[in-house]
């Protein structure tokens, strides 16, 4: 398992702003990595370098063993590249669309049918692609990424617009072509998915890289409190809050909700006592890891 992706230093600056300030990280073969930040965090311009989409002002990547730039016509039908924001070609249906793509690394049409259909898009291989929703749209652009069955594939924000039953039959499809030894780079704004996908995740902030590891990895660190609710008929507030391992309790007509460290010592209390009623346990996530690395205030 060797790296197939090595970006170092990378800076790009436009104007005042660094939009990308010394990111340095590798992906190995086979791996599902993740990039996340909230919005201006980089994540988008850090993709476009490793691309060969644009220059970076300081650093480089290397991809599959090859300068990310200059662009290496090498390299061309070893990724797949899916954009934030994707144009297709005018007055052309979706059957067209991906036959041109798969015309330029000359795959047979067969293969750009059946791509068609693995992404929920036969029934509007007809459709011209202005007459697509905002979602189809999307699933058309990851088809025409992956239709020469590219070693290297980069997604960003793939599942954005999506229904969730559009974003979990992508999940299924992204942990195949992980599965089949590709490995794929992606940004994604939704936590559950990064920490359904991603073998690791770098979170950044101000084009810089916060943090970087697996997400199991991040949430355990994070040391956050269990949560554990319960119906307010089964315990009250007050016998909770003399439990052992009990740090804080929350109440409201709905629930008591017991915040913990010592999961195990509290559920056994509560069992001994038989109240269990309504009971649910809520551990930390890798939302909890990346609010606390990059606030909670709104972004532009």
């Amino acid at each position: 398992m060797g790296e197939v992706v090595a970006a170092s230093h990378l800076v790009k600056t436009y104007g005042d702003v660094k939009a990308v300030d010394d990111v340095t990280f590798s992906v190995q073969a086979g791996e599902v990595f993740g990039i996340l930040g909230p919005n201006g965090a980089g994540k988008t311009t850090t993709l476009e370098i490793l691309e060969g989409l644009r220059p970076a002002d300081v650093g480089g990547a290397i991809l599959l063993g090859h300068q990310s730039w200059p662009r290496d016509t090498a390299l061309l039908r070893r990724i797949g590249v899916q954009l934030q924001a994707s144009s297709f070609f005018e007055r052309l249906t979706a059957r067209e669309q991906i036959h041109t793509f798969a015309a330029l690394y000359d795959v047979p049409g067969e293969t750009a049918d059946d791509w068609l259909a693995t992404v929920g898009l036969k029934e509007k291989a007809d459709t011209r692609t202005e007459r697509l929703s905002g979602g189809q749209r999307q699933r058309l652009s990851i088809a025409c990424s992956l239709v020469h069955d590219p070693e290297l594939v980069f997604l960003d924000e793939p599942t954005a617009a999506l229904d969730p039953q559009a974003r979990r039959n992508l999940w299924d499809l992204l942990s195949s072509l992980n599965s089949d030894g590709r490995t794929v780079v992606l940004t994604t704004h939704y936590m559950d998915e990064a920490e359904a996908l991603c073998d690791r995740v770098a979170i950044m902030d101000h084009g810089r890289i916060l943090e970087l590891d697996s997400p199991a990895s991040l949430i355990r660190e994070l040391g956050a409190a269990v949560r554990i609710s319960l119906d307010p008929a089964a315990i009250s507030a007050s016998e909770a809050g003399n439990l052992d391992g009990v740090d804080e309790v929350e109440h409201d007509d709905d629930a008591v909700v017991l915040s913990t460290r010592e999961p195990a010592v509290v559920l056994s209390e509560l069992a001994s006592r038989r109240a269990l009623e309504g009971l649910q346990v809520k551990g930390a996530t890798l939302e909890d890891v990346f609010l606390q690395l990059t606030g909670r205030e709104y972004r532009a």
